[in-house]
Formats: structure tokens, sequence, C-alpha cells
């Protein structure tokens, strides 16, 4: 049993946070239960927003310990989960998904649960998402890359949250898949494991992501970039109130590399090219019209 149901963008992280909760917690409680009884293997996706913060992002900005790994870099046995406050809802999420984690842990432990908990970091590609107004909501919110995506089909300024300055890793769809796959395929390497699914190589910030689809859009599209490409909001302004975020996401991959030999092979430039390529042939025409 593969368990990829939930609520997991973060706009509705605060607006929907019981929605959030019961989706990522509640609903999969019954997945589990039935696997555990029944004796099915289970692959659960979790998500790296249960690492929540870095160490290293509470330590002074001047402090040389930022340069260490072991304050940034996200181990699956090691690093501890730090959320912000009960106010900040936005960890609805990240707390449900660590929650059922420990469950399924729990299950493996007492009862022999067969278990892979997969750790996504940030997976792009065609088809993520959908496009405000074309093939979904017109009031929706999705996440990052289509959200940028939607702003240069529309040859509007990409909005960077907060400054744009929180950091993240991106890796291929193609690549991911990969990984899983190898979970699938090889039982007796992945059962009991919890894996990070990521590309440490393509580490941005938002707002360098943000220059570099302006680019590569201006590439595939041959349409020329906006003169000021991008505008800063705030995250109150964006996501409402309760919103908080996580500084850096950069997975360490010893686990799954030595289980399972995987390691992500697309560059975040080559990956964005695949992507956006796809979103102008799919999206260009509909947009001019809708417009």
């Amino acid at each position: 049993t593969i368990n990829l149901a939930a609520i997991c963008t973060p706009a509705d992280y605060n607006t929907r946070p019981l929605d959030t909760i019961y989706s990522n917690f509640i609903d999969a409680l019954p997945v589990v239960k039935y696997c555990s009884e029944n004796n099915k293997r289970l692959i659960h996706f979790s998500t790296c927003e249960v690492y929540g913060k870095t160490i290293g992002s509470f330590l002074p900005k001047d402090s040389p310990l930022r340069k260490d790994p072991a304050y940034y870099v996200l181990k699956e046995d090691t690093s501890p989960c730090i959320f912000g406050s009960i106010e900040k809802q936005r960890w609805s999420y990240a707390c449900a998904k660590q929650l059922i984690e420990r469950l399924i842990y729990a299950e493996g432990a007492e009862n022999g649960l067969d278990f892979t908990i997969v750790r996504p970091f940030n997976w792009i590609g065609p088809r993520m998402d959908f496009i405000p107004g074309i093939d979904g909501p017109s009031e929706g919110v999705p996440r990052v890359l289509a959200c940028f995506s939607n702003n240069l089909l529309r040859r509007e300024p990409l909005k960077l949250v907060d400054g744009g300055e929180s950091q993240r890793t991106f890796v291929y769809i193609k690549d991911a898949i990969e990984a899983v796959l190898l979970m699938i395929e090889n039982p007796d390497r992945a059962n009991g494991h919890i894996f990070n699914v990521g590309n440490p190589n393509n580490e941005v910030t938002v707002r360098q992501l943000a220059e570099m689809m302006t680019k590569v859009y201006a590439k595939v599209s041959g349409e020329p970039s906006l003169e000021s490409p991008t505008i800063d909001v705030s995250s109150k302004e964006f996501y409402g109130e309760g919103y908080d975020d996580s500084d850096k996401r950069i997975p360490d991959m010893t686990i799954i590399n030595r289980q399972l030999g995987w390691n992500p092979k697309t560059t975040l430039w080559d990956l964005l090219e695949s992507t956006l390529t796809y979103q102008h042939r799919t999206y260009a025409e509909a947009i001019k019209k809708s417009m």
C-alpha cells in the first residue's frame, strides 16, 4: 500500500488547519491500522517539513557555526524536529505528518508492520499542482513552481514572500520516482527505513529560483523578460496570519545511498527547462484566451 493522500499546500496550512491535521493524521490512521493488522507492506509519504527549522537558524547571524553542515543538513536518524509556536498554524501540517510517522514507526516496533517512510524534498516537474483559473480554482494558490509558472505565463511579476530569502533544494520528479521504484522493488533494503529524497546540489533561495525561472522561461517561450520580474510581499499579506517558515532544507543522502544506491541526476537548470517547456506548450494559449 502506497499512501500519498494529504492536504499539502502551504496556502491551506493557515486557512484550513483542521482539515490539514485531519487529512494528514486522522484520515491516515485506518490505512496504517489495516496494513498492520493484515500484514501488508506500507510505503507512506511524509514530508521534509517534519524537520521544521534548522538548528543553525537559532544561531547568531555572524556565528561561524552557521557554516558547519551539522547545524543545517537534515539527517533522518539524528536531526531534531523544530517547529514554531502553536500560534503559528503553518506547522499544523508538519506536526500531523510527524505524529503519523511516529505511529507508523511504533507499529513497526510493537506489531511488526513492514513500512518505509518517504520524506520528499521539493519534488518538482511538469503537471505539478495547477494553473489558477485554467485547470484549477482562480482564487487558489499553488506551490511555488506552479505559482511562479502562472506569473510567467501571464507576464506578471513573481511574488517573493518576505523577500524570497528562504533556501530550498529541488529534485526532478523523474529522479524521485526512480527512488520510489527502488523502494518498491527492494523491500529487504527499504523496510524499516525513513528516506530523504531530494537533491542537495540543487539548493537556491526562492529569489534565486524566481530569477532562474525567469531566464529559462524567456528562453523556451521566446518572450522578453519583464523589466521588473519580481515584487516583494509579506507572508501575512500572501498567506495570512499564523505563517512561519523553515530557513533551509538540505537533505543528507547517506541512508538512501547506502540502502538503495540512489542519487539524483538532474540539475536545477535542466529540470526547469523541461518543466517550463511543458508549461508554455500546455498553458500559454489558454491563458491568452482567458485574458
